[in-house]
């Protein structure tokens, strides 16, 4: 008799028959079982039928996940997905239109399961779909829902991975980019075309040249005016695609191909004021929330158009380029407005070399006698001296006060623009990222950047203000520079964690972030972290840390119990497929299963099919070790969905695989399931939380002792007396 573990309690439907309960033993082959049940219907031919599972889902039960079967779970038996390829692959090209839209639909259905796709591929059925793409007989003629659920089955069968995007044709592209205006107003039909339109860049080099010569940006812009924020996400996320993907001659280094070309026209549509304003009035600015996958591509529209400085950062200046001088005599002549040079007279070149040495001292260059030798250092190369010019050009007065300010200071005490330009436009482009891939799960757009043309010089141009003012409520020294250094790029960190809607509004929080606010928070921040380190604290906090603890693992088991709603994700990394999980009340059973769409709130225990106890978990494995994360090219082994990923190992081979939506949500996870398994809990935010909570439970119980000081140790005990007589005697 097989152990109680490989057998799996089920009951199994068949059209027309009462269901049938019946035990499954997980170590039989999946055929003798498919066997059992037909012979328990008198049903011939055993081979042409298989098992699925009857909720929304329909997917086909194989050797590969069959462990995923739980107890209770409700399966059908049907016919087998080669019997279903085939016949659908015959009904989609019936002559009747009511047929065929039937069809169409079932095989939009069926082809989210990879066991159906493999066999309806084998069949040629990606060919037969953009075929009848191509040809528009029959489609265009007909209402959208026709269209609709053809193009839906191709992306459902394009997802999984088993066909090459390089086999299609110029047609095939012509067609769907044409549905981009002709089905406007169809949402449907236009989120699948965008959708193929954008996986076909992301996917092959060669489709990127040819969806670029069918799609232009004017053509996307009407689609980020309606209303609909999906179709304004696949919209931008086209725009993305085409940015990302397209080719750059200039680069050497083949891993990282990132800025398009021709780079000047990248440059001027994403510079286009008109798209920039549609963006921030039509999706920043609209009067709803921003859902994940929006803040995500808009992250990676910044991240690109900021990636455009990369040229500029990486250039050298060359000392001998007249052009290039040229730049340094403007921010002179701008800031001293020399009306009396001297003639070119005997005598008069000499005199003008040491003026000129003088005012670039001024200026705060490193090298007085030639400062172009500044610029040939990257980063920030020629990007620092673009910033210097256009902050000299367009905010003259600022410049020229922060220049002849600081040239009238005693020496020690002058803040070097030319220098702290410099470095400062290092540390934004540090701050911000330029030059690297947008992240796969990065959310962390600033809407501020959306509302300038030319946001990253007036970036620029606001933080080389506030480090002069810094520098002067530091009364600091050119020994100094570093320390102020330091002090700035926490006043820009914290200002830009508020996320500001504009850049006055940026400026506005630097305001409130003097020198002085910044010491009173990193006090605060030190009184939490790094004070009360005498003994008798830290005997406190050893004596109080297991209540915290366990406060912090009711946290994470009550977060369980609220459950999470996760996404699945595959090589495309936007998926409308969703599952949740929750964990019961009485912390015994994981209760799970899959949405049609995000949910709204917590999904009720009941609504969830399958269920895992906690009993029967045996391990959770994070990261690399995940079993999801060893399949072979399984998202690609990205760094941030690695540091996401986890799994939950049961029985024999059994496996719940997760990737989380955050940092915050991998960490409740992964704490509240080792707390379940009376494991510890090693995360960051556990750590950050038991500092939090110990600083301020010590300093609630540490209120009576104000202003005592508390000893380092214990006081010495005192000798023994030499007798006890002064003890008192009740007799």
């Amino acid at each position: 008799m097989p152990p109680p573990a490989d057998i799996v309690k089920v009951a199994i439907e068949w059209p027309g028959a009462f269901p049938k309960l019946m035990e499954i033993d997980q170590k039989k082959p999946l055929s003798s079982i498919i066997k059992e049940v037909c012979d328990g219907w008198s049903l011939a031919n055993h081979d042409q039928f298989a098992l699925q599972h009857a909720d929304s889902s329909n997917f086909y039960i194989t050797e590969k996940n069959r462990n995923e079967i739980k107890n209770g779970a409700i399966l059908r038996l049907t016919t087998s997905p080669a019997q279903n390829a085939q016949q659908l692959h015959e009904r989609i090209q019936s002559s009747s239109m009511d047929a065929k839209l039937e069809a169409l639909k079932d095989l939009a259905n069926y082809s989210r399961d990879v066991t159906f796709a493999q066999e309806f591929i084998n069949l040629d059925g990606i060919s037969l779909l953009t075929q009848m793409v191509e040809s528009g007989t029959d489609l265009s003629a007909h209402f959208g829902d026709m269209l609709s659920f053809t193009l839906t089955a191709f992306v459902e069968l394009m997802d999984h991975g088993i066909v090459s995007w390089d086999t299609f044709s110029v047609a095939f592209i012509k067609k769907i980019a044409s549905y981009v205006n002709k089905f406007a107003s169809d949402i449907s039909i236009l989120q699948r075309s965008l959708a193929i339109l954008e996986s076909m860049v992301l996917n092959s080099h060669d489709l990127y040249q040819k969806v670029a010569q069918e799609i232009t940006i004017g053509q996307l812009i009407p689609h980020l005016q309606g209303t609909d924020q999906e179709i304004q996400t696949y919209t931008i996320a086209v725009i993305n695609a085409l940015f990302l993907k397209a080719p750059d001659d200039k680069r050497q280094d083949s891993l990282v191909v990132l800025l398009p070309l021709p780079l000047t026209e990248m440059a001027n549509i994403l510079a286009q004021k008109q798209l920039r304003s549609i963006i921030l009035t039509h999706v920043i600015r609209a009067q709803r929330a921003i859902n994940n996958e929006m803040a995500h591509q808009l992250y990676v529209l910044q991240v690109l158009t900021f990636n455009l400085l990369e040229d500029r950062m990486m250039t050298e200046m060359d000392p001998q380029d007249q052009a290039q001088r040229d730049i340094i005599f403007e921010l002179r002549r701008i800031a001293f407005d020399a009306e009396s040079e001297p003639n070119n007279s005997s005598g008069s070149i000499e005199k003008r070399k040491s003026m000129y040495t003088r005012d670039y001292k001024k200026l705060g260059f490193i090298n007085h006698v030639n400062p172009a030798m500044d610029f040939t250092q990257t980063p920030p190369g020629m990007l620092a001296l673009d910033n210097m010019l256009y902050f000299a050009k367009h905010h003259q007065d600022a410049y020229i006060r922060i220049v002849l300010e600081n040239s009238s200071r005693e020496d020690k005490h002058e803040c070097p623009f030319g220098r702290s330009s410099i470095e400062l436009t290092k540390m934004l482009c540090d701050i911000l990222k330029v030059g690297e891939l947008p992240s796969e799960t990065c959310n962390d757009f600033h809407p501020m950047f959306f509302t300038h043309d030319r946001s990253f010089e007036e970036f620029f141009c606001i933080c080389i203000q506030l480090l002069n003012k810094t520098w002067k409520e530091m009364r600091a020294t050119s020994e100094d520079f570093n320390k102020v250094m330091q002090v700035v790029k926490e006043q820009i960190m914290r200002a830009l964690t508020t996320k500001p809607s504009s850049l006055d509004q940026f400026k506005s929080k630097l305001q409130n972030l003097s020198y002085t606010e910044i010491l009173k928070i990193r006090q605060s921040e030190r009184m939490n972290q790094e004070d009360f380190q005498s003994r008798p604290i830290l005997e406190l906090k050893e004596k109080i840390q297991p209540e915290i603890l366990e406060l912090i693992k009711q946290q994470r088991l009550n977060r369980l119990v609220e459950g999470t709603c996760f996404r699945k994700l595959n090589s495309r990394r936007r998926q409308d497929k969703f599952w949740y999980c929750r964990l019961s009340p009485n912390h015994k059973v994981l209760h799970y299963g899959d949405l049609e769409e995000s949910p709204q709130g917590e999904v009720p225990h009941d609504s969830l099919q399958d269920k895992l106890p906690v009993a029967d978990i045996k391990a959770v494995v994070t990261g690399k070790d995940c079993p999801h994360m060893k399949e072979k090219g399984a998202l690609k082994q990205n760094k941030e969905v690695l540091e996401l990923a986890f799994s939950i190992l049961y029985d024999s081979s059994g496996q719940l695989n997760f990737i989380a939506p955050d940092k915050h949500e991998y960490c409740v996870w992964t704490d509240g399931l080792n707390a379940l398994l009376g494991k510890d809990m090693l995360s960051d935010l556990t750590r950050n939380d038991l500092d939090t909570l110990l600083s301020m439970e010590i300093k609630l119980r540490l209120l009576d002792l104000e202003n005592i000081q508390i000893p380092d140790a214990p006081p010495p005990i005192p000798k023994e007396p030499s007798n006890y007589d002064f003890v008192y005697d009740c007799n």
